[in-house]
């Protein structure tokens, strides 16, 4: 059975073609532009991004980024993914995958994966 990393990387740094993210810092750089993220927008883009490849499910999310606990009922991270998604812009679709009835998984840049035209539903 394959089990979710649940605990950060130890890397101090993501760095890709587009974005940047600087753990000890908090900044998030897209295009060389830097990312206006609320605190809980950048605690959980940072988490994903920590865990990248890697599905990570809605309780972790709600958990670690809000401190709910059991089988909350929420759509809070669904708000903050499309917020998230939205100050991506045409990158969003590319990096923060939706896994229903799961989670969500970010997804490192591959140049083999172009992005979506500017414009185009993701």
């Amino acid at each position: 059975m394959d089990t979710v990393q649940t605990t950060p990387n130890t890397a101090s740094r993501y760095q890709d073609a587009h974005l940047s993210l600087d753990f000890n810092s908090k900044m998030a750089t897209l295009d060389a532009h830097h990312l206006m993220l609320t605190r809980k927008e950048y605690a959980l883009f940072s988490l994903l991004v920590q865990n990248a490849g890697e599905i990570v499910p809605r309780e972790v999310l709600l958990s670690r980024v809000w401190g709910y606990g059991g089988q909350i009922q929420t759509r809070t991270l669904d708000v903050h993914i499309r917020r998230l998604r939205i100050k991506l812009s045409a990158h969003g679709p590319q990096y923060l995958e939706t896994i229903v009835g799961v989670g969500y998984r970010f997804q490192p840049f591959r140049s083999d994966r172009p992005f979506p035209p500017i414009g185009s539903s993701g």
